[in-house]
């Protein structure tokens, strides 16, 4: 987990970006809800009255208020007596006509003012409508006598301030008694009626507050959308980004892989790991960055909108509901979406069995049985892949039900609530908008919760790549060979043991090859001539003795400076896709068309290239499909040659070429290659009857080594093989 730990520290800037630009959109996502329920509540409700503290007010009101206040210093400093003259143009427009020649205008408040102000004036100016009445009960159970010239305000001014107090005391106590949202609705309606007496054109207030928090909704619509959209970009380079460098460092990875580390994990698994479960974690880092980091956000911030709110029952057994509902689905889809990686493995390792081997299953006429393999695995993957679906399927109406009984409920409590006066419209389809927000965070954490298995078992899988240590290791420290020295090759004492193996495969391998010279290796199958060769180029490491080259011992000296010095021909002449140029060049690509022409000539491969219409441009299909098997020896010798090695490796790879092939190639071979240090593993005597030094081994020992007329006179086993293949004229020949 480190190394994909250290490939996020690299994108610590975009990842801070996106989640700033989160906590952006959820801020805007949160004040919607508010500004709908203003539109409604103030907007459409109380005709754009947003404040108990009235904006204007008549003297004969702004007078007895202060006649019974208890905060007149205050209330005085808040206002200010204008006339209409005195008025900007744009107080102007909020009269319908003027009915007072003076009033007194509010000046710009403070949150504290307001907090301060707010309970003191919502009573007196309920209590100034109660008096305004013209039926007034409160003036008759004064036994104010009713005079025609002066009004109930008037005459309820004339009385004593004590007892102005008094009454004041006693509306506050019976307000009181009512919640805080029905006294500042009660208050809003008086102040209408205050407006009204003085001229404002209520309609022109009421549009111009719809249309100034329409106008915010859709710009922060707006901003939400373009925040979004950053957000969707940023996450998806970003994980690109991340999924490129993984995979590239997931193949690095592979290809420093040793035979042993490629035993370890089959080659469908790898591929599997370097291409579906790197797209798994590129997914699983999108919604990550969009869902898992978002949705705790919007979540929380929607819970403390609603803190406070009687109905926050409503929200705890809907998030409760849903944990249930995800706990269920787990406890059955968890097991299954670990297992799809390794389904698809399976699936993976029999497709890449299947087409590699078409040519063996025709020719036994196994396609039944390979097709019902093919379809054991596809189907146990279908299967499951299916189940995982259907919990889905599922998840998402049973949350949706969830989330619409929850909206029914709310609509069925906050109903009652409306009817009694202690909520508004607004404030319950705020709610409503606030509780989806939450259970919709809920859902979305939940979603991403049943996909994150499978996805971090892809991550697990990568860093299973990322973490193997290579058993073939550069030394930290790494020699530089001598450039005196070309091509010399020794072996001291080399033991070598597969790993995990109980006995060894080569034992007291001792001998030494030149520049010049021809070393041949012979024996029965198994004998360990592969094995032997492989050890040069560092494919395996000797858990024995040590080998040189150029007096330098191969595991001190860089891998990549050992191997430039090799020209390595496998058994199975491996192409790539390409042309016949590119596969001839493909280890030494800066070499001239000459050269490349010259290597192909050597390896008699001229031939069959110039007989193609596009010659050294003709296509290669994918591991030479297209070409015979001799063809591609042939290539892959020319591959070696290119790259005009000092040491030469060929492992049984003249065994596809017939015989005068075989000789005119060996011929050409030894007028090109006579500085370099040559290495022949065979099969046929015919191919190794003039080497310098032939090797013959027996169950991982040298039984023989020295000429081929040597051989034949000192080692039965040498013998035996020859006369094998040989009649007993053509072994001296």
């Amino acid at each position: 987990m480190k190394q994909i730990g250290s490939i996020l520290k690299r994108f610590t800037i975009p990842i801070l970006c996106i989640i700033t630009l989160l906590f952006i959109q959820a801020s805007g996502d949160l004040s919607l809800p508010d500004y709908t329920a203003k539109i409604i509540n103030v907007g459409i409700q109380e005709k754009g009255i947003d404040s108990p503290i009235p904006e204007y007010l008549r003297q004969e009101t702004y007078e007895i208020i202060l006649s019974f206040s208890e905060k007149k210093e205050e209330i005085q400093s808040i206002y200010e007596k204008k006339s209409f003259s005195e008025l900007t143009e744009k107080e102007k427009k909020k009269f319908q006509s003027l009915e007072a020649e003076e009033l007194y205008v509010r000046k710009q408040l403070t949150k504290d003012q307001e907090e301060n102000l707010k309970e003191e004036l919502s009573y007196s100016i309920m209590l100034i409508e109660m008096i305004d009445q013209e039926n007034n009960s409160l003036l008759e159970q004064l036994n104010l006598p009713k005079l025609e010239e002066k009004s109930n305000l008037e005459m309820f001014n004339m009385l004593d301030e004590n007892v102005k107090k008094e009454i004041l005391s006693n509306v506050k106590k019976e307000m009181q008694n009512h919640e805080s949202s029905m006294v500042e609705q009660m208050t809003i309606e008086s102040i209408k009626q205050e407006y009204e007496k003085i001229g404002i054109n209520l309609d022109k207030l009421q549009m111009t507050y719809i249309f100034h928090n329409g106008l915010m909704m859709l710009g922060i619509a707006l901003l939400i959308m373009i925040v979004a959209i950053t957000i969707g970009y940023l996450a998806s380079r970003t994980a690109s980004k991340f999924a490129f460098i993984l995979r590239n460092k997931v193949v690095n990875k592979i290809m420093n892989f040793s035979n042993k580390e490629f035993d370890e994990f089959s080659t469908a698994s790898l591929i599997t790991r370097s291409t579906n479960d790197i797209q798994q974690i590129q997914m699983l880092f999108v919604m990550l960055l969009r869902i898992v980091v978002y949705s705790p956000i919007l979540g929380i911030g929607a819970l403390i909108k609603v803190i406070g709110n009687s109905m926050n029952w409503v929200i705890a057994l809907a998030i409760g509901l849903i944990m249930l509902l995800v706990l269920i689905l787990f406890s059955f889809a968890m097991p299954k979406f670990k297992l799809v990686q390794k389904l698809v493995d399976k699936l993976n390792l029999v497709s890449r069995e299947i087409l590699t081997g078409i040519p063996v299953i025709r020719a036994f006429s196994t396609e039944i049985h390979e097709e019902k393999r093919f379809d054991e695995a596809n189907e146990k993957l279908a299967k499951t892949n299916l189940f995982c679906n259907r919990v889905m399927g599922i998840m998402m109406p049973t949350m949706m039900f969830i989330m619409n009984g929850v909206s029914i409920l709310i609509v069925w409590v906050g109903a009652k609530q409306i009817d009694l006066g202690t909520l508004q419209v607004g404030t319950l389809m705020a709610f409503i908008t606030y509780t989806m927000q939450v259970i919709m965070s809920f859902l979305m954490l939940s979603m991403v919760s049943i996909m994150l298995p499978r996805a971090w078992v892809s991550v697990k899988r990568s860093a299973e790549v990322l973490k193997t240590e290579n058993s073939i290791s550069e030394n930290p420290n790494p020699e530089q060979f001598i450039k005196e020295k070309q091509g010399i090759v020794e072996f001291k004492d080399v033991y070598f043991r597969y790993p995990d193996a109980e006995e060894d495969v080569l034992e007291n391998i001792s001998f030494k090859a030149k520049p010049g010279t021809t070393t041949a290796f012979i024996g029965s199958t198994g004998s360990g001539k592969s094995t032997l060769i492989n050890l040069i180029p560092r494919f395996f490491d000797v858990t024995g003795g040590k080998i040189l080259i150029d007096g330098r011992n191969v595991r001190n000296v860089k891998i990549h400076d050992l191997r430039e010095k090799i020209g390595f021909v496998p058994q199975k002449g491996n192409l790539f896709s390409g042309t016949i140029r590119s596969n001839i060049l493909f280890g030494a690509q800066d070499q001239s068309d000459e050269n490349m022409q010259k290597a192909a000539r050597i390896a008699q491969a001229t031939e069959f290239i110039l007989e193609k219409d596009e010659k050294y441009e003709s296509e290669i299909s994918q591991g030479g499909t297209n070409v015979s098997g001799g063809q591609r020896q042939r290539l892959s010798i020319a591959r070696a040659i290119a790259k005009n090695p000092e040491i030469y490796i060929f492992d049984d790879s003249f065994s596809a070429l017939d015989y005068k092939t075989d000789v005119n190639l060996r011929k050409a071979l030894s007028e090109e290659t006579k500085n370099a240090t040559i290495f022949i593993v065979a099969q046929r005597i015919s191919t190794i009857l003039h080497a310098d030094q032939i090797i013959v081994l027996d169950k991982g020992s040298i039984v023989g080594m020295g000429t081929h007329e040597e051989l034949l006179n000192h080692c039965d086993i040498y013998r035996e093989i020859a006369l094998s293949q040989l009649k007993e004229e053509e072994l001296h020949g």
